[in-house]
């Protein structure tokens, strides 16, 4: 198998593979006993519980569970049927499968309880996949998830793809004490969880110790990091902290760095990667735009800086909110105020003379224009969490969403900021706020927009997770003056802060990258140390104290069992073939890059790495074969088809080169190189009034390339 040589190869190179090395790198954790467990003390707990979204998480498939219309229904999704049915008294949902053949397939099991329910099938022995036809469980019909697309069985977002996987993608935050136990070998799982769906050890942690110790109350509980009662988290009623951790977990876009569910009470950032404010899963603002849950917009509110925690408005058991409409907003934002929070200024919100709209009215509601919703899965609304102030004058200047313009869509944002403005002359419309410098970061990598994003990355008074956003946007412009400049903020107090300064030196010489490093190989956060293990890859150590070797050998043996615990995701083989090339190992980085598009085809990165590969090591028929792959696989990308193009002229094959180049330049646009090959190309094949046109074009388009000397020649006039 190809991955049995990729891990060995890339991880001997590390020099970090240790005998008998566990993949969590962890203590066995304590006993999990299944939530029928805690019934019997905990009865008005269980009650609110066991009818929750978290309880129904995911469910066994049986009459009772399953809310679809199995009764021999039919449903038609891009010239593909699929029937529902119950044979033998078991659901089955007959559809094309993974060869392009129709298939039956028993529901392995049950996802969600409303707005939609999704149908879990096993593809192969262990691998569950999340069928993308769903059960409206409002409306009462079947629909399909992302319709429009077409796509095909291949393709990594077919139902049958890596995206799909409930195993590795999904099963964690749908079930308690999960562990994925992916093979990457054999390319399978054997995953297992102490409960399906999310039971009371999901949040309270394991709880055979807390057994223990109810049966004999003064005798304390034995384990390693156990509270008081047996438990491995503590809820302090004076910090609110460890519980938005704890519901972050899953209530986050994030990556994990594990393969299992992590205890209850494993600090967040030493178990995952938190997503920033990355363009195409947030605005330019932090508004919401793809499916990020809620942790990453929480961050970024007044209420988080305050100490509101999730308890506040969220009942823990049912799951539900605990007062309906504007109470959950008045309970602290009124004339009463709230003790907890002294800050907050106590005034009437819940009014016409706050909110400008008729009592009733869906304006009048503090969520409509505080938090905007979307819908993701097609029917399943979202708010954004950030709590943000309506800023119609940020829509004006950069294209950001606003709460005003989702009803008022025919209005227009200039209408709706010049309404604010009018209703709130001494508010927030037009200070400065740091969406501005985050949508300058995207577009533009000028002297005035690195100073900026280096400003707000230092600007305390801004949210961490956005100060972090702005030392991301920086990785495109960095130099000398950029990395002295974030010295400082590799000891900031965040680790959101640490990890992405780490991430800047990536670009640095080889001694301040290992400067950068060393400092950090014995922080607190995990996160914090992965980022500096990456920084080691390929480094000579012999610079380093004895200690501080000794915990880098330490850091890349933790980052080696991240990459064991994603091997199944197509992305970790890109990281594992970056690691492989680092190091020049080029066998391992090409087997990482085949299995990442085994996986998924469409991966135009992988494929564009994978030829270039090719052809350096003089392979170049194999770098034409993978490019004409690509091609036919990611038939959209222009960057595939320019550097087909390319090895087609190495070849000679001018006419194979110009259709694709010409297909290129249709799809990503002019460049120079494009157009002074096609005119080569074009003048090698004896098309010369071609190549006299596309000539002209780089001279017109392009005044300031230095063109070829055959293209001068052409740009000659006769």
């Amino acid at each position: 198998m190809i991955r049995s040589c990729i891990f060995p190869a890339v991880l001997s190179a590390l020099a970090v593979l240790a005998t008998g090395l566990s993949l969590s790198g962890a203590p066995p954790a304590p006993h999990y006993v299944g939530s029928q467990a805690c019934v019997g003390c905990h009865a008005d707990a269980a009650k609110a519980w066991e009818k929750s979204h978290h309880a129904l998480a995911w469910t066994k498939a049986n009459q009772t569970t399953v809310l679809g219309d199995f009764d021999g229904a039919r449903f038609a999704q891009d010239g593909v049927w699929t029937q529902f049915n119950i044979e033998d008294g078991q659901h089955v949902i007959a559809t094309e499968g993974p060869e392009g053949k129709e298939r039956a397939y028993p529901v392995k099991g049950v996802a969600g309880i409303e707005p939609l329910q999704q149908y879990l099938l096993e593809t192969a022995p262990g691998r569950l996949q999340a069928f993308d036809i769903a059960w409206d469980t409002e409306k009462k019909h079947w629909y399909h998830l992302y319709p429009g697309q077409d796509l095909k069985p291949g393709d990594g977002l077919h139902w049958t793809g890596p995206y799909k996987t409930w195993n590795a993608r999904c099963a964690d935050c749908h079930a308690t004490g999960y562990e994925k136990n992916y093979d990457p070998k054999a390319r399978r799982y054997t995953s297992t969880q102490a409960e399906i769906g999310v039971g009371c050890e999901a949040c309270h942690g394991p709880g055979a110790a807390h057994l223990a110790w109810a049966e004999a109350p003064s005798r304390q509980p034995v384990g390693p990091g156990l509270t008081d009662k047996g438990f491995t988290i503590g809820f302090d009623p004076d910090s609110a902290e460890t519980e938005i951790q704890q519901c972050a977990a899953c209530h986050s876009r994030r990556e994990p760095l594990g393969d299992a569910s992590p205890v209850p009470g494993t600090p967040f950032h030493d178990a995952y990667n938190l997503a920033l404010l990355r363009e195409g899963l947030y605005h330019a603002d932090g508004a919401i735009l793809d499916e990020v849950f809620v942790y990453g917009s929480f961050l970024q509110s007044k209420m988080y800086e305050k100490g509101v925690r999730c308890s506040d408005c969220h009942e823990p058991h049912s799951a539900e909110l605990k007062l309906e409409g504007n109470a959950i907003c008045t309970q602290c934002h009124s004339p009463a105020g709230n003790p907890r929070f002294p800050s907050l200024r106590k005034a009437e919100y819940s009014d016409p003379a706050h909110h400008f709209h008729e009592p009733g009215a869906p304006g009048a509601q503090c969520r409509s224009c505080h938090m905007i919703e979307r819908v993701y899965m097609g029917i399943d609304g979202r708010r954004d969490h950030s709590f943000r102030v309506p800023r119609p004058d940020l829509s004006v200047k950069i294209g950001t969403p606003n709460a005003c313009t989702d009803c008022h869509a025919d209005k227009g944002a200039e209408w709706a900021a010049a309404k604010v403005a009018q209703w709130f002359p001494d508010g927030r419309s037009g200070t400065p706020h740091y969406g501005e410098t985050l949508h300058a970061g995207r577009t533009n990598t000028s002297p005035e927009t690195r100073d900026k994003l280096l400003a707000l990355a230092r600007d305390t008074s801004e949210p961490a997770i956005v100060r972090a956003t702005a030392l991301d946007l920086l990785r495109r412009m960095v130099d000398a003056s950029v990395l002295d400049e974030t010295v400082p903020l590799l000891r900031d107090d965040s680790p959101l802060l640490r990890a992405a300064a780490l991430r800047l030196f990536q670009a640095a010489p080889a001694e301040r990258r290992l400067q950068a490093a060393a400092g950090l190989l014995d922080d607190p956060v995990r996160s914090v140390r992965l980022e500096a293990a990456k920084l080691l890859i390929g480094q000579p150590l012999g610079a380093l104290s004895a200690a501080q070797r000794q915990a880098a050998q330490a850091v890349l043996a933790d980052y080696q069992r991240t990459l064991f615990a994603r091997a199944d995701y197509p992305e970790t083989q890109m990281q594992i073939a970056g690691v492989a090339m680092t190091l020049r190992n080029f066998g391992a980085a090409q087997g990482a890059l085949k299995e990442a598009l085994r996986m998924d085809p469409q991966l135009a990165d992988a494929w564009l790495t994978l030829s270039r590969i090719q052809a350096a090591l003089g392979q170049r028929d194999e770098a034409l074969k993978t490019l004409e792959r690509a091609s036919r696989n990611v038939p959209d990308n222009g960057d595939i088809f320019h550097l087909l193009g390319a090895l087609y002229a190495q070849q000679q094959a001018h006419q194979k080169a110009i259709e694709a180049l010409e297909r290129s330049l249709a799809l990503a646009g002019s460049s120079p190189e494009r157009l002074e090959m096609l005119a080569l190309e074009n003048l090698f094949a004896g098309n010369r009034g071609k190549a006299r046109e596309y000539a002209g074009r780089l001279r017109d388009s392009y005044p300031g390339h230095q063109p070829s000397a055959p293209i001068r020649r052409l740009l000659k006039p006769n």
